[in-house]
């Protein structure tokens, strides 16, 4: 057997949504095509085989932590030089005032060449190995990011996003027409898919924006796009009240509904927000096995809802993380993390002291960091289709280590006793307070990511 890689410490993870696993000073040992094949105790004879017969030996140091590799499920790429900024205004002002001109710059390729380099550096630092990419309407634009994806290592799906409304998009941005807008598609998929050549790092996406920037053509047509490629799908679903009742006008059924109709609910798509479909919604979703990306922090300014987490899982449903940068203000997926659990405290206490405390929020709405780190990791992966999230024999090595002893001269907001935090406490430290000064390494398919 061959060994590209061997990495020697504790790795810490969350196995399924309600619990939490520490393997002490393991051995974690990859092939060369990426795989766990091997996982034994660093202080055995097969653990130090191990080590020994990789190309390639890590050994972390004591205090240095191995998980899993983060899956950020929607996040918009050419807004990453907006992250931070525009937040306090309506979604649809939003997007028209200052969205919309930012991304159209990426038709020129010396702007996209400066930001793209930057954007997936920085979400590897975050520990961020799968990012699920809204790119522009431009082909150009959309293939270099996938290239770029390649060159630093990163796993990620990149679409195209496809919009042609003529009163949902500005004039200046936007496909000409919807067959324009297929057209476009299908070439950004030919050209991504030819890219990666076989290597299965960099998928196409097939990205109507959301319901308001397509007409009814561009949707059926890249519905059928999806059957003839058989790419899934990403867009925005129900994301605010504005968002939901723009289709419920518009269509006289559901956003989600409407999505089904014209043939875009397929399994391993994923649909963003999700914060105001109904019941019945819920149940389409289903049937189609298609994933939702919750977005917390960006829920917070635009959603005009509490996304009911705890709810939808325990109704079966595909949930995983995203940052929705920028809409959400933060860069990485363990901040998200810490949202998640926020927001849905918030959604079972309530928010408005001058109800009475017994009918202030929705009961049984909360979930704990284990919950909020599972659908950063398998919670992701599960709704991609992909073989990782947890480091077990069988998976890909997707993974980040996080250093959490306080040394002089580093920033670190971690603070760890070991006569005070056991292993438990010490993970919840990490997802609650790590960020890319913490993190020591980063892998994807067992190479190392990020130039």
């Amino acid at each position: 057997m061959t060994l590209s890689l061997a990495v020697a410490g504790s790795v810490m993870q969350t196995p399924t949504r309600d619990s939490f696993e520490h393997l002490d000073n393991v051995v974690v040992a990859v092939d060369s095509d990426g795989v766990i094949v091997a996982i034994e105790p660093h202080a055995t004879q097969a653990g130090e085989v191990l080590l020994d017969s990789a190309a390639t030996a890590v050994e972390l140091s004591a205090g240095e932590v191995l998980l899993p590799g983060l899956i950020d499920l929607h996040i918009h790429a050419p807004q990453w030089p907006q992250l931070g900024t525009c937040l306090d205004i309506p979604l649809e002002q939003w997007l028209f005032e200052y969205t919309f001109p930012l991304e159209a710059r990426y038709a020129d390729p010396a702007f996209a060449a400066r930001v793209w380099p930057d954007l997936v550096r920085s979400q590897l630092q975050h520990g961020t190995t799968t990012a699920v990419y809204f790119v522009t309407n431009d082909e150009a634009a959309t293939v270099a990011l996938a290239s770029e994806c390649l060159r630093q290592g990163q796993r990620a799906f990149v679409g195209r996003v496809a919009m042609d409304h003529p009163t949902g998009t500005p004039p200046w941005y936007r496909d000409q027409h919807a067959f324009a807008g297929i057209d476009s598609s299908l070439r950004s998929i030919e050209t991504i898919r030819a890219l990666d050549a076989g290597r299965d790092l960099v998928r196409p996406m097939i990205t109507p924006r959301f319901t308001p920037a397509c007409t009814d053509d561009l949707l059926a047509g890249l519905g059928e796009l999806a059957v003839d490629t058989g790419v899934a799908v990403q867009t925005h679903c129900s994301e605010s009240d504005w968002a939901h009742a723009e289709a419920l006008g518009r269509f006289w059924i559901t956003d989600t509904a409407a999505l089904d109709m014209f043939g875009l609910l397929r399994p391993g798509s994923i649909l963003a927000h999700s914060n105001h479909v109904t019941d019945a919604d819920v149940e389409l979703i289903l049937r189609r096995d298609v994933g939702i990306a919750h977005c917390p922090l960006s829920n917070a300014y635009f959603a005009d809802g509490v996304f009911p987490t705890r709810r939808m899982l325990d109704r079966g449903v595909r949930v995983g993380l995203g940052t929705d940068v920028a809409g959400g203000a933060s860069g990485g997926v363990l901040g998200q993390c810490q949202h998640a659990v926020t927001m849905s405290r918030m959604l079972e206490a309530g928010v408005d002291v001058t109800r009475p405390t017994g009918e202030r929020g929705v009961a049984d709405s909360r979930i704990d960091i284990v919950t909020a780190f599972w659908m950063a990791t398998v919670g992701g992966a599960e709704a991609l289709g992909l073989p990782v999230g947890i480091l077990e024999i069988g998976r890909r090595f997707d993974a980040f280590s996080v250093d959490t002893t306080m040394q002089p001269g580093r920033h670190n907001d971690i603070r760890v006793w070991p006569e005070l935090h056991g292993p438990q406490a010490v993970f919840e430290k990490i997802v609650r307070l790590a960020g890319p000064s913490d993190i020591t390494h980063t892998w994807v398919n067992g190479l190392s990511a990020g130039l």
